[in-house]
């Protein structure tokens, strides 16, 4: 079975991403691992479909690098909006779906917005913070984030006692560069890697920074892959309309056979 699929990346997060309107991509957790290995595949962090849903102007489907459904992709959800507007599924306002719930994003230019889910609870200890942000994140400062052991540190909390037995976290390193400004990198969970970006974790870093920083919305964040804005509102207690703001593009285009 041949498929056309495209690639995409927002801040060198990439996936490959697959037009499903049509309902009929046989979805098989070896196959799409296969296509997300970077020797033997096309390569890439995970593999979305956009997929038909009433109500809706489209349905994201999100497949981890191993080839798992996951958890909400922020990067993967900017990605999805770009790719939708190629397609020509809207103009400049979206509303979609996927895994946690209702979404609204906007394309202005290069840039995407979009509106990640309200964050009702913040686990604080003296070491780290975590919450879900879509996903599960973990929330740690650092003085040197350049010189942080990301795999090695990361695999241990994502595996460890506490996170383990759960099914694991995403783990995020943050050091702050100066006022409402962020360095971030991340391992996450699925990819059991390091990735160039993760719109989740910078998500969460941001409201974790406001927690312990006092720091108002906007807040900006470096990643490996590039830069990122992270808007938020605080009330009682909760944070919502929170808007996950930067770049997607297409990379390149093409057809596998499955």
């Amino acid at each position: 079975m041949q498929i056309e699929f495209f690639k995409y990346q927002g801040t060198g997060n990439d996936f490959v991403m697959v037009d499903d309107r049509s309902g009929t991509f046989p979805i098989d957790k070896a196959k799409i691992a296969h296509l997300c290995h970077r020797r033997y595949g096309i390569g890439a962090d995970g593999l979305i479909l956009i997929r038909s849903m009433e109500g809706y102007d489209f349905r994201m489907v999100y497949f981890n690098a191993d080839g798992a459904e996951g958890s909400m992709c922020g990067n993967g959800g900017r990605c999805a909006v770009r790719f939708a507007h190629d397609l020509g599924m809207f103009q400049d306002h979206t509303t979609f779906i996927a895994v946690d719930g209702p979404h609204e994003a906007s394309v202005e230019g290069g840039v995407i917005h979009l509106k990640m889910s309200p964050v009702r609870e913040v686990t604080q200890t003296p070491g780290y913070d975590f919450m879900n942000t879509g996903s599960p994140h973990y929330v740690a400062y650092v003085d040197d984030v350049e010189k942080t052991e990301v795999v090695a540190l990361g695999k241990a909390i994502r595996y460890g006692a506490t996170f383990g037995p759960l099914g694991g976290t995403n783990v995020n390193f943050t050091q702050i560069k100066g006022e409402q400004y962020l360095s971030v990198r991340t391992y996450e969970r699925g990819v059991e890697d390091e990735t160039y970006s993760c719109g989740t974790g910078v998500t969460a870093c941001a409201l974790s920074a406001h927690l312990r920083e006092g720091w108002a919305s906007p807040i900006a964040v470096d990643t490996v892959g590039g830069k990122l804005q992270v808007r938020f509102e605080v009330k009682d207690n909760i944070f919502d309309s929170i808007y996950l703001s930067g770049p997607a593009e297409r990379v390149f285009q093409g057809q596998v056979a499955l």
